[in-house]
């Protein structure tokens, strides 16, 4: 029963966190895919070129979507702090 709990809390804190780098990590691989394919077709393989739009990619969505990231992980921290009680009285 104690390894259940354990993995149920894992689980959700493994959830939240995927759910909160989605956004800058999808950004950052549609951007990336679209500079790989720019390159092939000018051939142009400079290292800048690269990581100059990916950057400022993910930092516009991190931007834009701080908000929603920390109502999701202040929600998290919440119900883990709220349910601390409950979940050491079930370990025990």
């Amino acid at each position: 029963m104690n390894e259940l709990i354990i993995i149920d809390l894992a689980r959700e804190a493994l959830k939240t966190a995927l759910s909160v780098a989605a956004p800058a990590l999808a950004v950052s691989m549609i951007v990336g895919l679209s500079v790989s394919v720019f390159q092939v077709v000018t051939s142009l393989q400079d290292q800048t070129v690269a990581f100059v739009p990916k950057v400022m990619a993910v930092m516009l969505v991190v931007v834009v979507s701080f908000p929603w990231m920390m109502r999701v992980m202040v929600a998290f921290a919440t119900r883990m702090f709220t349910s601390f009680n409950d979940v050491v009285t079930r370990l025990n």
